[in-house]
């Protein structure tokens, strides 16, 4: 029997979501800090069938979490302790900000969504790679042969105008490449104004190129750098960003980001309507997401590394998104219904699945 849908019913589901998030994530990080999250790693460790080479590097699983949850690196080493194969940390602006005025998250329970118009609050990448750097440092340290990986994923500073977005995303490049195992571009969120316009293959081109040439100098390694695009892309733009990373040589494509549609929902249209706007989340992004997958793996074939995110609620989800050519998956909205086990559940029955 499964006890946090109760609790979570009990205990946050009245309350406001971004409260909610924050005290679940200080728990997180106090199991870790009084030394439970230590104990509590070796029942939610992946079983060593699951571990998974992607971009020159090895994760000890395929299932990893999203970015959108910790967006500092305040949790990195907790929140590996619960399972996840990797974290992705962020979105990251070159300078800090705090984002939209709240509310900004709010949660429609009866479609297993979230609706976020967060505006990538963060305190800025000066101030959040030394976090980077420590936590990749003590997860070697506790583990020497095959350790969690830290994604780092980069978005525009608000302030920013779009004409000046290369120069921004190249501050944070420069700050954040040297900690991160992987790198993100972010140009899909829809909370930022006009950021979604550089998708478009003709502005992308300069920026990933741009990002992926800082990133190695300033790591003085080759540090894997990925785009997230967003659902909401037409079949021929999902083409022509495929055929550009192709082009660029980039390590991956992560898709998708939120949604800005509202089709198909089970919540009433009035709470929905209510919310306003921002980026959709969770179970309505399953089949949208899936199919987005399958168009980059026909473009791309095996030469990208596809990291397949939106909708990721079970074990036969994730194993669906490889099944269609992901090597790595992410989550994120199901984690705040499902509860701190959801990655050792979805790891125990992937391995489960693995066996012969």
């Amino acid at each position: 029997m499964r006890v946090y849908p109760t609790f979570f019913r009990l205990a946050f589901s009245w309350m406001d979501a971004e409260r909610a998030h924050k005290i679940g994530f200080k728990a997180i990080r106090l199991a870790h800090r009084s030394g439970a999250g230590k104990v509590l790693e070796k029942l939610t460790a992946p079983a060593p069938s699951l571990q998974t080479t992607a971009f020159g590097l090895t994760f000890p699983s395929p299932f990893g979490l999203a970015a959108g949850f910790d967006k500092e690196g305040h949790g990195i080493e907790a929140l590996t302790e619960l399972g996840f194969g990797h974290v992705e940390v962020g979105t990251i602006t070159g300078q800090a900000q705090p984002g939209n005025e709240k509310p900004r998250l709010f949660r429609l329970v009866q479609d297993r969504a979230v609706i976020n118009r967060m505006g990538f609050n963060n305190d800025g990448a000066t101030a959040v790679a030394p976090r980077l750097k420590a936590a990749r440092a003590a997860l070697q340290r506790r583990h020497p042969d095959v350790r969690p990986v830290i994604g780092v994923n980069i978005g525009k500073t608000k302030a920013v105008e779009l004409a000046d977005a290369v120069g921004d995303y190249l501050v944070s490049a420069r700050s954040l490449a040297p900690a991160a195992d992987y790198l993100v571009v972010n140009v899909s969120s829809p909370n930022t104004p006009g950021l979604r316009l550089l998708q478009d293959v003709e502005s992308l081109r300069p920026l990933l190129a741009a990002v992926g040439e800082e990133a190695d100098r300033a790591a003085g390694r080759h540090v894997p750098l990925l785009v997230k695009i967003a659902p909401d892309l037409s079949d021929e733009d999902i083409d022509d960003v495929a055929r550009l990373a192709l082009d660029l040589k980039l390590d991956g494509i992560i898709a998708t980001n939120t949604t800005i549609t509202r089709d198909g929902l089970a919540s009433p249209a009035e709470q929905v309507e209510k919310c306003g706007a921002g980026g959709l989340s969770g179970a309505p992004l399953k089949q949208r997401s899936l199919d987005v997958l399958r168009r980059l793996k026909d473009v791309t074939g095996d030469a990208l590394t596809l990291v397949a995110v939106g909708g990721v609620e079970t074990a036969q989800d994730v194993q669906d998104r490889l099944d269609a050519g992901a090597t790595l998956v992410q989550g994120y909205t199901a984690f705040l219904y499902e509860g701190p086990f959801w990655a050792a559940r979805i790891n125990r029955e992937l391995a489960k699945k693995r066996r012969p």
